[in-house]
């Protein structure tokens, strides 16, 4: 493999070494003209690739991943069938006694973070100000173990740490694939992802601002109330069917609604309200079809419907009883999503729409009065993602998400939207200005893989963001521009 790799270097002199040159001379540059400060906030972990299955089948990591860890049409049907191929090598007991499914993932890094317009002490009182954080880092491990217990019975657990080794479960789940002999029969029960056409966690970019997608996340920058994301894997029941061919797929699951977390309780960050009495449905299904030459084109829609407690039945000492979470109020997303493929260029499209109940939006308790004039908030996003294939080892990325607030909780008043003198408010009503909180993002980047192998991955990743969000800013009102610039080894063994 390393005379492989030096072969490879040899033949294609000019354009890594000039890659190679490039990322480091930049990084040199922003150092040089950065300023430091204390926090350095971290890359995102928990993506999925996991070369064990490429030891087991003795296949290179190509054949399922057009660039690990993004599937081709050919991994998404290995994936769909409970990561079984229909030969001797699917069952346990005809592996090699050694053979062990688990795969390391970390990325040592070097990366940047500047967000803009944060709430400082200055001479005279709060003060805004940009505060820029930079050097050399690693993400967290994700330690992947899966594939088949037996036969049409598959499995995977993801232990995942971040950067302090503090670990949790990202992904536990058991499936029951085929049953009745059927494809359009598959059973799945645990924590897992949601059956999102577009995977987060198999994206191609890791910076803090574009680790996720932000519509996958988004809600009204005012709610506190409670939390959920279409791009967290979530604590449920999935049924999913799909075609021989995995041409056409269909899903429907039902979850808690405490996003993904363990013995009901609540989300991290979001308010302290727990639950265990209500359920959400996540419902999605697509079809794939060949353009000619230009490959497997694929249209799908997916729709979130939900509901959240907003006060807590019972309490002692003032504080709310984990798992007694009631008044639940309903909230929604939904979204049609396209990925076009022209040769080796692709294409990801999505239209994203979400409403939220007005108690959700206003962060009122079912069991008190709504303010006057709430409604409930309503956004439109998008997304746009570009791949673009030179070979299997190097691919240009890039993608612009926004999210366009069509509704606030509050009220707006004609001719009041514009000026501001409080933090998203208008100086004329003190409501929220119809844009206050919208998103644009806009990310590019690349990713270099030396080799292709069957035991391990390898990619040199060089990614920069930058994100704005319209008056958001703590003392003024005024929009956030944050920027995140990274450059590391990413790797699975």
């Amino acid at each position: 493999m390393y005379k492989w790799t030096l072969h490879l270097l040899k033949r294609r002199p000019s354009w890594v070494a000039s890659s190679l040159l490039f990322s480091f001379v930049f990084l040199a540059v922003v150092l040089g003209s950065s300023r430091p400060a204390t926090a350095l906030p971290l890359p995102k972990a928990n993506v999925y690739p996991l070369p064990a299955f490429a030891r087991k089948y003795g296949m290179p990591c190509s054949s399922c991943h057009e660039a690990w860890p993004k599937l081709s049409p050919f991994g998404q049907a290995f994936k769909d069938n409970g990561y079984q191929m229909g030969n001797d090598r699917d069952a346990p007991i005809f592996q090699q006694p050694a053979y062990w499914p688990v795969t390391f993932r970390i990325t040592p890094i070097w990366h940047r973070e500047s967000l803009g317009r944060v709430a400082v002490d200055g001479p005279t009182g709060t003060v805004e100000q940009r505060v820029t954080t930079h050097g050399f880092d690693w993400s967290g491990l994700d330690f992947h173990t899966g594939g088949t217990l037996a036969k049409d019975i598959s499995f995977y657990v993801l232990p995942s740490s971040d950067s302090t080794a503090s670990f949790h479960f990202e992904s536990v789940w058991a499936r029951l694939d085929n049953l009745l002999g059927s494809s359009w029969l598959n059973i799945k029960l645990g924590k897992f992802e949601l059956d999102n056409l577009l995977s987060e966690k198999r994206i191609l970019t890791l910076t803090n601002l574009a680790g996720t997608y932000q519509n996958y996340h988004f809600q009204p920058v005012t709610e506190n109330i409670y939390k959920f994301g279409i791009g967290d894997n979530q604590v449920g029941v999935e049924w999913m069917g799909h075609s021989k061919d995995d041409r056409t797929r269909v899903s429907a699951t039902l979850l808690n609604s405490n996003d993904g977390q363990p013995n009901f309780t609540s989300n991290n960050g979001a308010e302290p309200l727990t639950t265990g009495r209500a359920y959400n449905g996540y419902f999605a299904a697509s079809r794939a079809f060949q353009a000619g030459s230009l490959g497997v084109q694929r249209v799908g829609g997916f729709a979130l419907i939900g509901r959240a407690p907003t006060f807590f039945q019972q309490t002692s000492g003032g504080a709310g009883i984990t798992g007694t979470g009631v008044g639940n109020k309903s909230f929604y997303r939904a979204g049609l999503i396209g990925m076009w493929y022209v040769k080796k260029l692709d294409i990801t499209s999505i239209y994203f729409h979400g409403s939220d109940s007005a108690f959700l939006g206003t962060n009122t308790p079912a069991n008190v009065a709504l303010p006057a004039g709430a409604q409930g908030p309503t956004w439109n996003g998008g997304l746009f993602e570009t791949h673009y294939n030179f070979n299997p080892q190097f691919i240009l990325i890039n993608r612009y998400e926004l999210v366009r607030m069509s509704r606030q909780a509050a009220p707006i008043i004609p001719g009041s939207v514009g000026a501001t003198t409080e933090p998203g408010t208008s100086i004329v009503t003190g409501v929220p200005s119809s844009d206050f909180g919208n998103v644009d993002i806009l990310t590019f980047g690349y990713r270099y893989y030396p080799f292709i192998s069957s035991r391990a991955g390898f990619a040199f990743h060089n990614e920069f963001s930058i994100l704005r969000q319209r008056k958001i800013s703590p003392v003024n009102g005024a929009d956030v521009n944050s920027s995140s610039l990274l450059a590391g080894f990413d790797f699975a063994f």
